[in-house]
């Protein structure tokens, strides 16, 4: 199985400076190439401070000159909002400047409060229309001299220009929950990813037997990749994992907050909850703590040797959580330093 990071420039508070957060953003990429890790994942959203990331492309190509030997991935773009033309070139010239190492990862995105922003009167179903759309297009982009008329965009005959490094074309990754998404991204020949969020193993578990079902049904496929991501947090001790997992807790009645999409927005941040609205039993720290993957080194070990053992790939430690920086940089060095040798 193999490991990578899961990393956006987020916060919920204005005390740090955007610039701060980048620099923040680069130092755990960093760290994760030099640990070894195999891929670091960025995503797109916008409006957001909860998840500073309006292009991800951008961010890729600055760390291609920063990051030596891990790969770079979106994770994910969000389909309704790209045209296949410029999905396709731009994806390219990422897969350019990265020497080819882009990954590139799809979703439809999950938040309300974007597409009535940036596509109003956009819902789930509709959005995931759009992907199924787009990812067949810039496929054939890449081949070039493709005509498209389909039932979101229509183009005459167009090239990607230019052309990705890696041909066909940079992986693919589609972020999948029901089973017509695994069946979608394996008919395709895409690879899968998956995130349980706040949910527990048995979400997990459930997961991979909708990717396998989806594997049965297309025998004639080669079997796509599956990548599970999960917030992780590898503590020193008691002390040190306790707090973890209330900042874990405190992230996750935000997201529900951002996806309800309820309450007053300014300047890019969420008028706080408070400490009342804070106790979604749902999401408690004790909850977090048993759903997430938190603990010491050898806790972390058997819940990602349970994974391994499920099929899955490659597992994501997914960092963004709200707490400091100091304390993300040395869950991540114990995560490399203490765990991912235990998978050697």
């Amino acid at each position: 199985m193999k490991f990578s990071l899961f990393v956006h420039m987020e916060r919920l508070t204005p005390e740090q400076s955007h610039a701060e957060l980048y620099e923040e953003f680069v130092a755990l990429a960093e760290i994760a190439d030099r640990g070894g890790m195999s891929s670091i994942w960025t995503g797109e959203h916008h409006g957001m401070d909860f998840t500073i990331a309006p292009n991800p492309f951008l961010n890729l190509a600055d760390l291609a000159s920063r990051v030596k030997s891990a790969r770079l991935g979106t994770g994910t773009v969000i389909a309704p909002f790209w045209h296949p033309i410029k999905l396709a070139g731009e994806a390219a010239m990422t897969d350019i400047i990265t020497g080819g190492r882009l990954e590139i990862g799809i979703a439809r995105g999950a938040y309300n409060f974007e597409y009535e922003r940036l596509m109003p009167g956009l819902d789930a179903w509709n959005a995931g229309q759009r992907m199924r759309e787009l990812i067949p297009a810039v496929k054939k982009l890449w081949d070039g001299d493709s005509a498209h008329e389909g039932a979101f965009w229509q183009f005459p005959k167009t090239t990607s220009a230019p052309k990705p490094l890696q041909r066909p074309h940079p992986p693919i990754w589609v972020a999948a929950r029901d089973p017509n998404s695994h069946e979608f991204a394996v008919s395709n020949g895409c690879n899968v990813q998956v995130t349980p969020l706040w949910q527990d193993d048995g979400e997990v578990t459930t997961l991979m037997e909708r990717f396998d079902a989806a594997c049965a049904k297309f025998p004639e496929t080669p079997r796509p990749r599956i990548m599970l991501l999960r917030h992780t947090y590898v503590g020193s001790d008691e002390a040190d994992v306790e707090p973890a997992a209330r900042e874990i807790s405190v992230y996750y009645n935000y997201f529900f907050a951002w996806f309800r999409n309820e309450r007053e927005i300014s300047q890019g941040l969420m008028s706080p909850l408070s400490d009342e609205e804070l106790k979604n039993p749902m999401i408690s720290p004790e909850v977090m703590r048993t759903n997430n993957v938190v603990g010491d080194a050898d806790t972390v070990i058997g819940r990602l040797k349970a994974y391994e053992a499920m099929g899955y790939d490659e597992y994501s430690f997914w960092i963004d959580t709200g707490m400091s920086f100091a304390r993300k940089k040395a869950s991540l060095e114990r995560f490399i330093s203490n765990v991912m040798p235990a998978f050697a």
